[in-house]
């Protein structure tokens, strides 16, 4: 360099004046050197000339045969030749070697990243007359540099991060690293640990297994211990799950890792895991696993000793309502209260469970159907006191399921099943009582999950149907309306009845789309009986409850009447008393049905609260006398005189009246005498199918 140096401060073409020195200098640069290599010399006014590049310079640059002598600025792109130039201009000043990094694009359009070292050769006068640059690729460099970096940073990581204790350790034994956890561990810190053998952590009496463990780990066998204690720097023993590895580099084991793990607590927390498994958090009541495992036991040794036991269901009447309305806090703690007071009433001999929510269930080993009812008795006598909660007192009722082994069953699945069957009917046929089991509840279906995944799929399958009863003229026979009533025939299990299937609907919301599904299909049937009978025919569709409170319904009605082209007061919509006591609600929605021309019905009239009031304040056109009153009209003073008075009402109203249930003709008689308007029943005909309608009734 200090022979370049000394021919360099001459003049330009120093380089060509021996012949020796140039063979030299490009058999070293042209020949052995890949890095791309400039010679520039510092011209007026900190200009760069170009003196002379390489080969790799030379296509780098891009530089044309007539270089030499040209500027920076003159060669290169000034985005290019600017921070070059910033860079030169350092040198001038400081005399000293530069380094500096650059992105560099290639003529492919590839970028690699490149180091340069800028070197001042200096003249006589300490003046930098010539700088020698060098620019190296350092792409895989760098990308093997980060790339190991972040392997490092990606191990340290999962060791510093690492739940588990991890200490690094020699051959020897010598702890050469800590993560924090193990410094947690053990109550040392990792200045502590480092330099310490591993063995002293080791009580003395388990050294030699620990060092059986670690022999075995050196010859590059991972083992692990789940049996093994650490001395805490407390001075007790820690019980730990220890697992170790060999630390392998270049095919050499060259150390071994020790991952530790405190189960100190696991250990004794044994029987509070096992008390958790087999218990509900919230209640403390045996769970549905325990259920399972002591049914079990139960039917063994009721089967060996011949003996029954008896299995009771326990549900909650209202208590969704009471959890949404009053929070999910306070209904936890009535669901504590009511495990704890059926834990008092339980006799030694049984045990409560809590199956989940709000459900419980009773196993009464040793009893027969007479002491399984005292005992369903009993807690239905207890629960009709109160509860007191936050200074409030609640009424909480349970409806109550029983099945009996073996007759209602001979293992867990079935018992629990039937027992919830006859829950079920028990909250069909109104709450707070209790029902054992009978084999005809599954008569029709196995149970109510089935029914209701049936009942899921039958609009899609074109399962339902409509059937329509006549409603006949008194005076004239004749006979202008029809009732609409749902039924369901499934192509598994044949006709199901609606007592069956339509509170269902109601409990699990398919009463909405199934409903929808009515409102369209007795639109239709209008339309169609329209222009086939040379009379207008309207027919009446039941509104369930929950169906009335929607927000949509009279969208959804007014939506099926202009689809099919109909006359609104073709259309009748019956609705029940209990529909209409929310008064605030109802006004508006049974206006908007009289603003649509719907007829509007109440069914079953005189069974529910304030009739008269909803008379006057609802625009009803049809009222009718529900079944009961009809069918003692001839036997019953009171029910003949219900049924007057409302045919009476409703006539002096400008209502029309229909009695329901008429069988018998001595009832119609009695009917046309009140001056009823119109009645329907089996004397006259039952629901028939519209073909059937077409054929005997349409004109």
């Amino acid at each position: 360099m200090e022979k370049l140096q000394e021919l360099l401060t001459t003049e330009l073409n120093i380089i060509h004046t021996s012949k020796k020195i140039e063979g030299i200098i490009f058999e070293i640069i042209l020949n052995h050197i890949k890095d791309m290599v400039f010679i520039m010399k510092v011209e007026a006014g900190k200009k760069f000339s170009y003196l002379f590049a390489n080969e790799p310079g030379l296509k780098h640059a891009n530089l044309t045969f007539d270089f030499i002598g040209k500027t920076l600025e003159e060669v290169l792109p000034f985005e290019i030749a600017y921070p070059l130039q910033k860079e030169y201009e350092k040198i001038i000043e400081s005399k000293e070697t530069v380094k500096f990094f650059d992105e560099i694009s290639l003529p492919d359009g590839s970028k690699i990243v490149g180091e340069s070292f800028l070197t001042p050769v200096l003249n006589e006068n300490n003046e930098v007359h010539y700088v020698v640059s060098v620019t190296r690729d350092i792409t895989s460099t760098l990308i093997e540099k980060k790339r190991l970096m972040e392997s490092e940073q990606k191990f340290r990581s999962i060791v510093d991060h690492n739940l588990d204790g991890i200490l690094t350790v020699s051959l020897k034994g010598i702890i050469l690293e800590v993560n924090p956890a193990a410094s947690i561990f053990t109550g040392f810190t990792g200045k502590q640990l480092t330099n310490r053998s591993i063995f002293d952590l080791i009580p003395d009496q388990e050294v030699e297994d620990f060092k059986e463990l670690f022999l075995k780990t050196k010859y590059g066998f991972p083992s692990e211990s789940l049996d093994c204690r650490f001395t805490h720097r407390k001075g007790n023993n820690i019980t730990i799950h220890v697992k170790t590895a060999p630390i392998v580099i270049n095919s050499e084991i060259v150390g071994i890792y020790v991952i530790i793990r405190d189960i100190s607590e696991q250990s004794k927390n044994a029987e509070t895991i096992k008390f958790m498994a087999f218990h509900d958090q919230l209640t403390g009541l045996l769970n549905r696993r325990a259920l399972l495992r002591d049914l079990e036991d139960n039917i063994s040794e009721a089967k060996n000793a011949k003996r029954e036991f008896a299995l009771l269901s326990i549900d909650l009447d209202r208590f969704k309502y009471l959890n949404d309305t009053l929070g999910h806090i306070l209904g936890d703690k009535i669901l504590i209260k009511v495990a704890e007071r059926l834990s008092e009433i339980s006799p030694n001999n049984c045990t409560a469970y809590r199956q989940g929510g709000d459900e419980f269930i009773i196993l009464l080993p040793e009893t027969d159907r007479q002491k399984a009812s005292r005992f369903a008795r009993n807690i239905l006598l207890k629960f009709s006191s109160s509860f007191y909660l936050s200074s409030q007192e609640y009424y909480i009722s349970p409806s109550i399921g029983i099945s009996m082994f073996p007759n209602d069953g001979r293992d867990a699945e079935t018992l629990i099943k039937n027992a919830d069957e006859a829950l079920f009917r028990v909250k069909e046929k109104g709450k707070a009582h209790f029902q054992f089991y009978r084999s005809d509840m599954n008569s029709i279906f196995k149970n109510v999950v089935e029914l209701e995944t049936l009942l899921r799929k039958a609009i899609e399958r074109e399962e339902l149907s409509l059937h329509y009863q006549p409603q006949v003229d008194l005076t004239t026979r004749k006979i202008n309306s029809f009732e609409a009533l749902l039924r369901w025939n499934n192509t598994t299990i044949g006709n199901i009845p609606p007592s069956d299937f339509i509170p269902l609907a109601e409990d699990t919301g398919l009463i909405i789309p199934i409903g929808n599904w009515v409102i369209d299909t007795a639109c239709k049937q209008i339309r169609d009986w329209s222009e086939k009978g040379t009379e207008e025919y309207r027919i009446a569709i039941n509104i369930s409850p929950k169906q009335f409170q929607q927000h949509s319904l009279l969208s959804i009605i007014q939506q099926s009447i202009e689809k099919h082209c109909i006359k609104p007061n073709l259309l009748e919509i019956e609705i029940t008393e209990g529909a209409m006591q929310d008064t605030k609600d109802t006004a508006p929605i049974l206006s908007g049905l009289k603003e649509l021309g719907v007829s509007i019905s109440v069914d079953d009239f005189g069974t529910g609260y304030s009739s008269l009031n909803y008379l006057k304040k609802f625009p009803i056109d049809v009222l009718k006398i529900d079944q009961s009153f009809v069918r003692d009209i001839l036997s019953n003073e009171k029910d003949a005189a219900i049924t007057t008075t409302i045919i009476h009402l409703g006539k002096s109203l400008g209502m029309e009246v229909i009695a329901e249930g008429v069988e018998t003709e001595e009832q119609a008689k009695f009917l046309r005498t009140a001056n009823c308007f119109k009645a329907q029943g089996f004397l006259y005909s039952k629901p028939l199918p519209a073909k059937e309608i077409e054929k005997n009734y349409i004109r």
